[in-house]
């Protein structure tokens, strides 16, 4: 199971040549994702040809859930660190949550012009628009395309490639504005999990 988690969080490939930026997509996409609170759906997940489906909630500043249908499997984000919950086995896997697309999504603020995400192309088809993108500094680690609905601008799916040029896609359905979540409802049930990166004050 680890290779999924692996796959979420490979962000950030080596790329190279002249890649053609739209500002104003950049700033159509900036403008929607600050817009937003909270989103739940489903996802479909592919990878090497196998594909995964499950549910989607996030709540920002900082949180994200990810629950697989067919595998034991969970993806949570606290606010500060993301947790891959093996169900199967009991463990549990921590990593920064800075290392994942979802926390580029989840910032308090957003910022794809000025800050350490760098937008390296932008791509328009009739009904959707493609920023792909990475963090500057980590070039190498892969990088992450994110596409939009046009009309009107909503999350569409993301594809993540990472270092070894291995590719996730995962597509949304049936999003909508929810931020009415339990209490808990971003805490792994199993036991009080405890953060090693020292949280991240993108998330605060």
């Amino acid at each position: 199971m680890r290779r999924f988690l692996i796959a979420f969080i490979g962000v950030m490939f080596a790329t190279s040549g002249f890649a053609a930026v739209d500002g104003n997509l950049i700033t159509r996409a900036e403008k929607y994702l600050n817009s937003v609170t909270g989103l739940a759906g489903d996802f479909v997940q592919t990878n090497n040809g196998k594909k995964e489906q499950g549910t989607f909630s996030m709540l920002r500043p900082g949180r994200v859930r990810l629950d697989y249908k067919n595998m034991p499997v969970q993806l949570m984000a606290d606010g500060a660190d993301l947790y891959f919950y093996d169900k199967s086995l009991d463990q549990i896997t921590t990593v920064p949550l800075t290392s994942t697309p979802a926390g580029i999504l989840v910032r308090k603020k957003i910022d794809l012009q000025n800050a350490d995400i760098h937008v390296i192309d932008t791509t328009e088809s009739k009904d959707t628009f493609t920023l792909k993108m990475n963090l500057r500094g980590q070039e190498g680690l892969g990088n992450m395309s994110v596409v939009f609905n046009k009309m009107p601008v909503a999350l569409n799916s993301w594809t993540i490639v990472d270092a070894t040029g291995n590719k996730t896609d995962v597509k949304f359905s049936n999003l909508k504005p929810k931020t009415n979540f339990g209490k808990n409802y971003f805490q792994i049930q199993r036991h009080k999990t405890v953060s090693t990166s020292g949280g991240d004050d993108f998330y605060d």
